[in-house]
């Protein structure tokens, strides 16, 4: 029999990581060249807006104005399109069958974003989540915290 390739995906909003496991028992080495990174989540919500919200006139208030403030905020929207971004490059590579299994790592609301975006080729390879922050965690620490997944 064949020994599976995983890819063990670890993110959250701004940052992530992604490792591969050969075979079973092998070591976890990066699977890209460098790790994804979007520094603009790690600032303030205010600098991520682009100008001042819009003007809106309120007719059941006899025309006065007011400000239309977003209805999401900006520094979770970029987390979102950050996690789509990952999401892309996941479904790329299970398109491509560069593994065989997959295993998502993350905060809770980070992963459920990851989730909704995987395509069906990556979905049929997941094989187990593990909802925890753990992209700081070094290399050599993460086998003892995927061992529930990694068998």
């Amino acid at each position: 029999m064949k020994p599976k390739k995983t890819w063990i995906v670890i993110a959250d909003g701004m940052h992530a990581r992604i490792l591969r496991q050969d075979k079973r028992g092998a070591p976890l080495t990066p699977a890209l060249d460098q790790e994804l990174y979007d520094p603009a989540v790690h600032g303030f919500s205010r600098d991520l807006k682009s100008a001042a919200p819009g003007r809106a006139f309120d007719s059941g208030s006899g025309g006065a104005r007011h400000s239309m403030e977003p209805r999401v905020d900006p520094k979770t929207l970029e987390k979102q399109n950050f996690a789509k971004r990952v999401a892309e490059l996941i479904n790329d590579a299970a398109s491509r069958k560069t593994f065989d299994q997959l295993v998502l790592v993350a905060p809770p609301k980070t992963l459920g974003e990851l989730r909704t975006q995987l395509g069906e080729p990556a979905k049929k390879v997941l094989i187990g989540e593990i909802h925890h922050d753990l992209v700081k965690t070094p290399i050599h620490e993460l086998p003892q915290h995927l061992s529930e997944v990694l068998i």
